[in-house]
């Protein structure tokens, strides 16, 4: 089981392991799904489609989304 402790603000950091199976980035939406059980599911929000990083992975780098951006 994999835990975070809520802060004084009602924030929680994501585990890396939950960041990293849901293939989290910066700035990335997520969204929370209530189940009747009481439960609460957390997922990867879809991404917009007008992102070309969303489509082609090999295309994410940093540099990547510098060159594209202009940034």
């Amino acid at each position: 089981m994999i835990t975070s402790r809520l802060t004084s603000k009602s924030q929680t950091t994501i585990p890396q392991s939950v960041r990293n199976a849901l293939k989290l980035r910066e700035g990335d939406e997520v969204v929370y799904t209530f189940e009747p059980d009481g439960r609460v599911l957390i997922a990867r929000a879809s991404q917009p489609v007008d992102d070309p990083f969303a489509t082609f992975d090999e295309w994410d780098s940093d540099a990547d989304r510098k060159a594209y951006t202009g940034l």
